[in-house]
C-alpha cells in the first residue's frame, strides 16, 4: 500500500481528507513512493489559525525556555541526521553525503538561533534627554510562512524556522509537494522537543496552498526560496496583503578563472560546483568564464574529472545521482539540445550516460559546453541541473562586465594567486555573495545568505542577522517618570530634546 503523507496542524498530522492529492516520487527508480495531501483554503485556515492560538502563549515564554526548546532540537536533529539524509536521498536524489552536508547546514542555523538571547537584544540610552531614558525593543511578528524549494527540503525549512521560532513566532511551513517528507520528520522532532503545539505546522500542496497563504490575513511574514519568476509573483502577492517579504530568487553563477590561477584546483572546483546534487541548486556554478590564454587547458582538465564521475542512485556511493522528477529532467535535456543548435561546442554529452541506477530513474549526466556565447539560451536562462557552459574572455574586465551584466546576482567565484586581483573582484563584482578560490560561498550561519538583483526581493537575506531582523519588529519606548511631590500639578508637556 502506498504511504499516505498528510498535513501537521496543531502539534500533530493532520486527520483531514484531501479531495487532492499528488504522487510523490523515488527520482532513482522512477516508482510512486507516497501520495502527498494537496491542502485546501479551509486547511491552510486550520494551520494558520493553529498558529495564531500558540503565537500569544509563545511569544510570553522567556527566551531561556524558548532556547531550552531549540537546544534539545538541535539535539534530536543531530542524532536523527542520517535519517533526514536518507528521507532525503529517497525523495530528491541527491547522493547520501549531500543529504548529509544538508543537514549539516541546517545545524548550523540552529546552533546560530540557541543564541537567541544574545540576538534579541535591545538598546538603552539614559538620559537622552533631560530626565529622558529611551529603550528599544524586539518583538516578534507573528506567523510566520516560510515557503521552501525542493531542491534542498531539509535545509532551507532550517534556515527559516529556528530562528522565527526563537523570536517568539509560530510558523507554518509550506514544503515543496515533491519531497515532502523531510518537513514531516522536522515536525515530528519539533514535538519531541517540547515545541507547544501550534507553534510549528506544515501544510502540503501547490499554488491554491501557497495563494492561501499569500494572502491570508492572518500571516504576517512570508520567507520563500524558489525561481526568479515565482519570487516576484510571492514578494508582489504578500506585499500586497500587508506582509513583510523575503523572496530568494533564481540565479547563474559565474566562475571567473585568471590565468595565474591552480588549474587543478579549479577544475575541481567546476566539477564540484557544478554537478553536486545534479545541478540542482540556487548557488550551483552553471558559467565558467576562463580568461585566456587557459580556456583551452581548463575544459581538458574538467571534461577529464567528469569522465571520473559515477552517475547512479544515491544510496550506491555514487558521485551524482538523479533529476528530482521525470519533467525536470526532460527540460534539463532541452537545453542540452538548444545549445548544440545554438552552435556551442558540446564537450561532454550527458544524454544516455550509463548509470548504476534503475533504468527508470531520472537519469541526466553531467554535461559540458565550450564557447558559449552570451545570447545562448544556456547561458542566459537558469537550467537548474548538470549542465556546466564555458565561456572565453579575453581580460579580467572583459569577464567582470560579463558578470556584472547578468540579471542574476546570486553567487560567484574566483579563482586567481593574485591577491590584489582577488580583492579588486569583490569590491567591484554586482554579486551578494562571493567566493575566492571557494567555488559555492554559502555564508555561515552567523552572516546572512541572498543575492542582488533577481536573485532576491526584498530588503534582508536569510538567516543570520538578517534572519533576526526579519522576524522581529522594533519598538522605541520613551520614558520619562516624574518625582511626585504631593499637591503637586502634573507636568504634561513634549519632552525636549535639548
Amino acid at each position: 500500500m502506498t504511504r499516505a503523507i498528510t498535513h501537521w496542524i496543531g502539534g500533530k498530522p493532520s486527520d483531514s481528507d484531501a479531495d487532492r492529492s499528488g504522487s510523490v516520487y523515488d527520482p532513482a527508480t522512477g516508482q510512486v513512493s507516497a501520495t502527498v495531501a494537496f491542502a485546501s483554503e479551509s486547511d491552510v485556515d486550520r494551520a494558520v489559525a493553529s498558529a495564531r492560538e500558540a503565537f500569544p502563549r509563545w511569544r510570553d515564554t522567556s527566551i531561556a525556555n524558548r532556547t531550552r526548546v531549540l537546544f534539545r532540537f538541535r539535539e534530536l536533529l543531530a542524532a536523527r541526521a542520517d535519517d533526514v539524509a536518507r528521507v532525503i536521498t529517497a525523495e530528491h536524489g541527491k547522493v547520501l553525503s549531500d543529504a548529509a552536508g544538508e543537514v549539516q547546514r541546517g545545524l548550523e542555523v540552529v546552533e546560530f538561533a540557541c543564541g537567541a538571547g544574545q540576538l534579541l537584544k535591545g538598546g538603552h540610552s539614559e538620559n537622552a534627554s533631560t530626565g529622558v531614558d529611551v529603550h528599544s525593543l524586539r518583538q516578534p511578528v507573528g506567523v510566520a510562512a516560510i515557503i521552501s524549494p525542493f531542491n534542498f527540503p531539509a535545509m532551507v525549512p532550517l534556515w527559516f524556522a529556528p530562528l522565527a521560532i526563537a523570536a517568539g513566532n509560530s510558523v507554518v511551513l509550506k514544503p515543496s509537494e515533491k519531497d515532502p517528507s523531510a518537513a514531516m520528520l522536522l515536525a515530528e522532532l519539533w514535538a519531541e522537543a517540547g515545541l507547544p503545539d501550534g507553534v510549528f505546522n506544515v501544510v502540503h500542496g501547490d499554488k491554491v496552498a501557497v495563494d492561501a497563504l499569500l494572502t491570508h490575513s492572518d500571516v504576517d511574514a512570508v520567507s520563500f526560496v524558489g525561481s526568479t519568476p515565482i519570487a516576484q509573483y510571492v514578494y508582489r502577492t504578500a506585499s500586497e496583503h500587508g506582509k513583510r517579504v523575503q523572496a530568494l530568487g533564481g540565479a547563474k553563477n559565474h566562475m571567473v578563472v585568471l590565468p595565474d590561477a591552480d588549474l587543478d584546483l579549479a577544475a575541481d572546483a567546476a566539477v564540484a560546483g557544478g554537478f553536486g546534487s545534479a545541478g540542482e541548486r540556487c548557488m550551483a556554478i552553471s558559467a565558467v568564464v576562463a580568461v585566456e590564454p587557459v580556456a583551452d587547458a581548463l575544459v581538458e582538465k574538467i571534461s577529464a574529472r567528469m569522465a571520473e564521475l559515477r552517475v547512479g542512485d544515491g544510496r550506491r556511493n555514487c558521485d551524482m545521482g538523479p533529476l528530482v522528477t521525470e519533467a525536470h529532467r526532460d527540460k534539463v535535456a532541452t537545453y542540452v539540445d538548444a545549445g548544440v543548435a545554438a552552435g556551442a561546442s558540446l564537450v561532454v554529452d550527458g544524454r544516455g550516460q550509463d548509470v548504476d541506477g534503475d533504468p527508470g530513474g531520472f537519469w541526466l549526466g553531467p554535461t559540458l559546453f565550450d564557447s558559449v556565447e552570451p545570447s545562448m539560451s544556456i547561458y542566459t536562462d537558469e537550467i537548474f541541473g548538470p549542465v556546466l557552459s564555458v565561456l572565453r574572455a579575453d581580460s579580467y574586465e572583459e569577464a567582470l562586465a560579463l558578470v556584472n551584466a547578468n540579471q542574476y546576482g546570486n553567487g560567484t567565484a574566483i579563482f586567481t594567486r593574485d591577491g590584489g586581483a582577488a580583492r579588486r573582484y569583490q569590491h567591484e563584482v554586482e554579486v551578494g555573495m562571493v567566493g575566492v578560490n571557494v567555488p559555492v560561498p554559502v555564508p555561515v550561519a552567523y552572516y546572512s545568505f541572498g543575492g542582488w538583483k533577481s536573485s532576491l526581493f526584498g530588503d534582508v537575506h536569510a538567516y543570520g542577522p538578517d534572519g533576526i531582523q526579519f522576524y522581529t519588529r522594533t519598538k522605541v519606548v520613551t520614558s520619562r517618570w516624574h518625582e511626585h511631590v504631593p499637591g503637586s500639578a502634573l507636568d504634561l508637556s513634549f519632552p525636549s530634546t535639548t
